[in-house]
């Protein structure tokens, strides 16, 4: 399948600093949308027990989109870097501790707020680390079932799934009726941002970076793709696609994951959930949702990359609100290409390397589920055309 771009750490556990996922976020250098809440539909459910930290228990309702050991084998590798965990590592922070991390979710500290709550920035103190870790606690509205379903769903995956290009879970409280989440902290805040964000804090994407970030993203998702049962991410946008420092992608927000289908089926029927846009054509008019669903979303990203368009934008004439309603053709040739590429990246763009892309979100965006390639195969390409211009690049190079 080729290599991942990121690194694998030494120790798998999650660990570190964190970002909302399913939250705006709103800090002036790192903002942008965290992605959508929405109600998970249950069919076959098992019960998982919590303990909570004042030392009572509570039964918890999964889906089907749970992780558990007949779903998965063990400590296993499906794409470099990449893990289901046996058991979760999550840690069981108590309400006292996240209440002092953030100065008693003190508003200076708001980070952002969404369908699911708040999100505070908060500082855990270590005695292994002498500078502490910065984190950002995501606080339960206890108002709203929606985001306890959310709340549920991150824990299921995101505690036993670990890869490079996956947003870090670190550890959650369930105290009474307080249901809280801590997450790794991406500096860079959203690719969403980053492509559409306005201000002087926000600085265009040189084109190395957006394909360094497609590559990360489409490393995450062909993860999720490819373990023994296949996960369906279903909202795959530029909004739930994180950056660290070094512009590292995440995918983040798995309130809307869902388990694949079984070997006798080809999809699962499931209520029509998502953002409009980046929902693949089959899933939106008959709720069968696919795989590769989610490789159509991701050629939605991929248009988004190249030409700094929106989805969905209600400003553009009437026809073109939505972009996969029009730009295929523009995508097709070079001399089209070069007119909808992002002008904010000006003639710095290899022609040579934007083309092939363009033909493979045009690919991505094929009216069938089948007809579309896999992650795997998408990733494979993106990588190829990546190492065919840093080859390009260092020949000019030498000469």
């Amino acid at each position: 399948m080729g290599i991942c771009w990121s690194s694998t750490p030494n120790n798998p556990i999650p660990t570190g600093t964190v970002t909302p996922a399913g939250i705006s976020y709103s800090q002036a250098a790192s903002s942008g949308s965290y992605g959508t809440n929405s109600t998970i539909t249950s069919s076959t459910a098992t019960t998982t027990t919590f303990t909570t930290s004042s030392g009572s228990s509570s039964n918890m309702s999964s889906s089907s989109s749970s992780i558990n050991r007949s779903n998965f084998s063990s400590v296993s590798d499906y794409s470099i870097g990449g893990q289901i965990l046996p058991t979760s590592n999550l840690r069981v922070f108590t309400f006292a501790e996240l209440k002092t991390a953030t100065k008693n979710f003190r508003l200076d500290n708001l980070l952002g707020e969404g369908g699911f709550g708040k999100v505070y920035k908060g500082w855990l103190e270590s005695s292994r680390n002498s500078s502490g870790t910065t984190v950002a606690v995501k606080k339960l509205n206890t108002e709203g079932y929606q985001g306890f379903e959310e709340w549920q769903s991150e824990i299921h995956f995101l505690g036993r799934l670990y890869h490079p290009n996956l947003v870090k879970l670190l550890g959650y409280c369930y105290e009474e009726t307080e249901l809280l989440l801590v997450y790794e902290y991406m500096q860079r805040g959203s690719l969403e941002n980053h492509l559409f964000g306005r201000g002087a804090a926000v600085q265009p994407l040189p084109w190395d970076l957006r394909l360094k970030i497609a590559i990360g993203a489409a490393c995450g998702l062909s993860f999720l793709h490819t373990s023994d049962r296949e996960i369906i991410y279903r909202d795959f946008k530029a909004s739930n696609i994180l950056l660290d420092g070094s512009y590292n992608a995440k995918i983040s927000d798995f309130g809307l994951a869902k388990l694949g289908p079984s070997a006798s089926q080809s999809h699962l029927s499931t209520t029509v959930m998502g953002t409009p846009g980046y929902a693949a054509p089959e899933y939106m008019q008959t709720g069968h949702l696919y795989v590769k669903s989610d490789v159509y979303g991701f050629g939605v990203v991929l248009v988004e990359i190249l030409t700094g368009l929106r989805a969905v934008d209600l400003n553009r004439p009437s026809g073109r609100h939505i972009l996969t309603d029009w730009i295929k053709p523009e995508l097709q040739d070079r001399k089209k290409l070069k007119k909808v590429m992002d002008p904010q990246l000006g003639d710095k763009y290899p022609i040579k390397a934007a083309l092939p892309i363009a033909k493979l979100a045009i690919s991505c965006l094929a009216p069938e589920p089948k007809l579309r390639p896999s992650m795997r195969d998408v990733l494979e390409r993106l990588q190829g055309i990546q190492a065919a211009t840093n080859r390009t690049v260092e020949v000019r190079g030498a000469n």
